[in-house]
């Protein structure tokens, strides 16, 4: 049995529970057109009162999502993942669960608000798989600056996607040739996409699901 299907009830509660905070969650931003929406998500500096209003929300990534998540670590036998954005720490439940049926490893995971990083451990204690995860609290682009693994396997970015460039700076040196990169709701952040579809930035690149960018690195 792989540790995915031992914390199914865990997952299945959390999914629940994002699913049930979905109509408050519209509601916080109800004021907002689709316009605001879309020019907040793609700001470098104005995402952090779109994200202050959702501070209380789990953001959470769909089932497919996370079960994508999971097999990719799998596959590629990942042993160093880097994750930005926790939030209650769904996706970072499947990725630990990942590492631990590949036999161990180091998942750092950066999220800027402390409840949320509160609940994320409370979750990850409770799946019994804390002791794979580092969750670092604070602004992403100084938490993961600093003290990275050498190689890294698998990136996930998944926090302010206006920063999806940024983060992809501070550890793209690390990414040894066939990493993962998983970029959630890479729609909202063009230049990121634009990035790694280059045909010059040493990345394959395409998009999956609807809104999910699958980027492998091969230089």
């Amino acid at each position: 049995m792989s540790t995915l299907n031992t914390i199914a009830p865990l997952l299945d509660r959390l999914f629940n529970a994002a699913a049930a905070a979905e109509s408050t969650m519209q509601s916080a931003v109800a004021d907002l057109s689709d316009e605001e929406m879309t020019r907040l998500m793609q700001s470098k500096t104005e995402y952090l009162d779109l994200y202050g209003r959702l501070r209380d929300f789990p953001l959470a990534i769909s089932r497919n999502t996370g079960i994508l998540l999971y097999m990719l670590a799998r596959s590629c036998e990942a042993r160093s993942i880097v994750e930005f954005g926790t939030s209650f720490g769904l996706s970072t439940l499947h990725l630990a669960a990942a590492l631990r049926d590949n036999g161990g490893g180091i998942l750092i995971t950066s999220e800027f608000e402390p409840s949320k990083a509160a609940k994320a451990r409370e979750n990850l204690t409770e799946g019994g798989l804390i002791d794979l995860v580092e969750i670092r609290e604070g602004d992403a682009l100084q938490t993961l600056r600093i003290n990275l693994p050498e190689t890294i396997d698998m990136l996930l970015l998944d926090g302010a996607k206006a920063l999806y460039p940024e983060i992809l700076n501070l550890v793209e040196s690390r990414l040894k040739p066939g990493a993962l990169i998983i970029a959630d709701d890479a729609d909202y952040s063009p230049d990121y996409v634009a990035r790694v579809r280059s045909t010059t930035a040493g990345y394959l690149s395409t998009q999956i699901f609807e809104d999910v960018e699958l980027s492998l690195r091969i230089d």
